[in-house]
């Protein structure tokens, strides 16, 4: 079995922390990013052999993968390959669906001719053993495994749902239904049969945006095809919106956390950087937070994940906050539930998280759940007032802030990065 990894999303529901980098290589946890978590599982589950397709701002995620090294997938044979679109001798196009990028790479599956491939999403937190779905897909002779996970029946419309009889058969599929008659959500893993696979994006290429929920599942139902549904029950997380993503860092930090990083059997490899040990000073105090290895920590840090070569100035109190990679944040701030991204500068004495949690006045689906969200690169000037549900971005100056303030709601984002 190969696994085929789709890593191209733009991830537009995290707002600014996306601006410059694709969602699967956002960090998480700290020293991570999204896609260490499927690659890991690939590597724990034996599955040596992963295709990533990337396709929105993939520097940073090609850079991160490399040649594999840390994932143990640097091989002469299968390993992991990038595979970002390119032009053929007829016609060039970009991946235009998840069933469409798969199409446009059957050369390299074709290359291993695999028994069976496996599809998987680069944006999801979780841990999962392939082997085991592997398994339940040869003993039910499937030609198509798709991975559910029951959800409460509320947010069920938000899912591709499956309908199965007494055997896990799938005997309806329905994508995004109003009135779900199941609470079975598919996860987007999929397991096929490699020559079902192959004919189905073959007889389906002329497709427009060719999908696996709305195209290719429908496609092999209708076939005959058999279609079986493997329940997981264990952690998985979307984290495709700022509410969902900062939850789950923040459940990294519980007293007994939902989602374990610290098991020996099963862990979760990423590219390390060769940074400094942390440093936290005498007259600083740090509850219930991950801090991660190069921070210098001055000031008071609550509940909290904060990355590699962040400084927390003295005085300063972060709380219920993610702080990314080599951010500076000055002295005597507040920071109250904010998202942080990589490489910003806080200045002296500016107060994040303050004032009515009212909604954004231009990405209300977005920007909310209450934080503060700081996009990379950007430069906030020193005693300024940040509100709820703001995004900022960008070199800003004080003349972006009336009387000081950027009040719940609003969003300031300057098109010069620095």
């Amino acid at each position: 079995m190969i696994a085929m990894l789709l890593a191209g999303g733009q991830g537009s529901r995290l707002g600014v922390l996306t601006a410059k980098v694709a969602k699967p290589a956002v960090s998480f946890g700290g020293k991570y990013r999204i896609i260490d978590f499927p690659l890991s599982n690939c590597i724990n589950s034996g599955v040596d052999t992963v295709g990533v397709l990337t396709q929105y701002q993939p520097l940073r995620l090609n850079t991160h993968i490399g040649i594999g090294m840390p994932w143990d997938l640097d091989r002469n044979v299968g390993g992991v390959t990038v595979l970002p679109p390119y032009e053929k001798s007829t016609n060039s196009e970009w991946y235009t669906g998840t069933a469409n990028a798969i199409y446009q790479n059957l050369d390299y599956i074709d290359t291993y001719n695999p028994d069976y491939v496996l599809i998987l999403s680069g944006d999801h937190i979780y841990k999962m053993d392939y082997e085991v779905m592997l398994d339940f897909h040869k003993e039910n002779n499937a030609d198509v495994t798709i991975a559910v996970m029951p959800v409460p029946m509320e947010e069920a419309s938000r899912f591709g749902i499956m309908i199965t009889d007494e055997n896990n058969q799938i005997t309806e599929f329905e994508e995004k239904p109003e009135h779900p008659r199941s609470n079975l959500a598919s996860m987007g893993i999929y397991i096929f049969s490699w020559p079902i696979l192959r004919n189905a994006l073959i007889q389906l290429s002329n497709q427009q945006n060719c999908d696996f929920g709305k195209h290719i599942i429908p496609y092999c139902r209708d076939n005959g095809n058999r279609l079986f549904a493997f329940e997981f029950n264990g952690y998985w997380k979307d984290v495709g919106t700022l509410g969902s993503y900062w939850e789950a860092n923040m459940e990294l930090i519980d007293v007994i956390p939902e989602f374990n990083l610290y098991e020996e059997f099963w862990k979760i490899y990423t590219k390390s950087d060769a940074v400094p040990p942390q440093y936290i000073s005498a007259d600083s105090r740090i509850e219930r937070s991950i801090i991660t290895g190069g921070s210098e920590i001055y000031g008071d840090v609550y509940n909290s994940v904060i990355g590699s070569g962040v400084t927390i100035g003295k005085g300063t109190v972060v709380r219920d906050s993610i702080i990314m990679k080599n951010t500076t944040i000055g002295e005597n701030c507040i920071i109250e539930k904010a998202i942080i991204a990589e490489e910003a500068e806080i200045s002296d004495g500016v107060v994040m998280g303050i004032g009515e949690d009212v909604p954004n006045k231009v990405q209300p689906r977005i920007y909310s759940f209450g934080l503060v969200t700081v996009g990379e690169n950007s430069y906030i000037p020193p005693n300024v007032k940040i509100g709820k549900n703001t995004a900022i971005s960008g070199d800003t100056t004080p003349d972006d802030y009336r009387e000081g303030v950027l009040e719940s709601g609003e969003t300031l984002i300057k098109a010069g990065d620095r």
